[in-house]
């Protein structure tokens, strides 16, 4: 079904072109291009970042984060509940397990409940900026500091959030705040870190280059095109953000007041605007009949079949996830297509 009113799309509007081009008239397509290390370098300036490592998806991230750390079988890995389930993976991946955390009311990783979920195998804390809110990542690092654990930050959906844990973790989907088409980056001040994880992302070749490897690794690196889009969204990432900035005031104007729907917390950065919604499915169809596309939430990572757990329906992640709902949220929105959108759920619950 196409849509008017996408729930996503990319906004492509400054040096994409040129870039790509350049890639391809000077034939430098791979990943050994100079748009990677251009990219990565812009990215982790604009983060306050040391050092970034470009890879092939936010999942590969993620995996080259704990595989640097040394995370492995018999490790535990603390995971929030309420997140996209390569968060999960990326510690399956590994051989170590996901110890999951229930969320709070703003759906992060509720951080009252994370000591109780500590042992002796926790290695990392790997919590999730949800739809772009950041979380309470003070009590976080103090939490890690007290059990001397590491901090993995899944950042995938929060462009624009500083990072301040061992490594952060982005994702450059087509459907992320910025994009590479697929990508994702690694972020961290540890010199020793990027280095182990710009070597695993490609295969692990030694200095010589002779084919031998003494390590597993990857092939998760990033083609210089990617990149070349990469390094322009970077540079036009203050635009999107102000941009999205906009996009969330006006949904939050226009959807106040209306008995039915929950607004949610604010956010740091607007990935996807959520809400909660009585009659939610219901009112997806009378948005899919006038064009306009939904997604629905996360779902506990507990109810997942290879995590499952009985304990899910008592979630505040399943809770959630039984309500929740993102309407269409892109760096181009106009106000008058929200005004649409917006008109379209008063008039469900009108």
């Amino acid at each position: 079904m196409t849509f008017a009113f996408p729930v996503s799309k990319p906004f492509l509007a400054a040096r994409e072109l040129e870039y790509v081009s350049e890639a391809v008239t000077s034939g430098w397509i791979s990943s050994q291009g100079p748009f990677v290390p251009r990219f990565e370098q812009a990215f982790a300036a604009y983060n306050g970042s040391a050092f970034g490592v470009a890879c092939s998806s936010g999942t590969a991230a993620l995996t080259l984060a704990l595989r640097a750390l040394n995370v492995g079988p018999g490790d535990e890995v603390i995971v929030p509940e309420f997140t996209m389930v390569a968060s999960a993976w990326a510690v399956t991946y590994m051989g170590a397990t996901p110890v999951f955390v229930d969320c709070g009311d703003d759906l992060n990783i509720d951080v009252r409940r994370i000591e109780e979920k500590i042992t002796p195998r926790t290695r990392v804390i790997m919590p999730v900026h949800i739809y772009g809110r950041r979380c309470d990542m003070d009590a976080i690092m103090n939490i890690a500091y007290e059990y001397n654990l590491r901090v993995v930050e899944d950042s995938a959906e929060a462009h624009g959030v500083r990072p301040v844990g061992d490594i952060a973790c982005f994702s450059l989907f087509a459907n992320k705040i910025i994009t590479s088409g697929e990508g994702g980056v690694c972020l961290t001040d540890d010199a020793h870190l990027a280095a182990q994880m710009a070597h695993l992302r490609g295969m692990a070749f030694s200095r010589e280059h002779n084919f031998l490897h003494k390590k597993l690794a990857y092939n998760f690196r990033m083609t210089n095109l990617q990149a070349g889009v990469a390094l322009a969204q970077t540079e036009n990432l203050d635009e999107i953000l102000a941009r999205r900035a906009k996009v969330e005031a006006g949904y939050d104007a226009g959807l106040t007041g209306i008995d039915g729907i929950t607004l949610l917390p604010r956010r740091d950065v607007l990935w996807m605007y959520d809400l909660l919604a009585q009659r939610r499915d219901e009112l997806r169809e009378h948005l899919a009949r006038h064009g306009i596309e939904t997604r629905l939430f996360f779902k506990p990572m507990s109810r997942q079949p290879m995590y499952h757990d009985p304990v899910w329906p008592t979630l505040n992640a399943h809770r959630y996830a039984e309500a929740g709902l993102y309407l269409p949220t892109y760096t181009d929105l106009s106000e008058s297509d929200q005004d649409t959108i917006i008109a379209r759920v008063r008039e469900f619950y009108s």
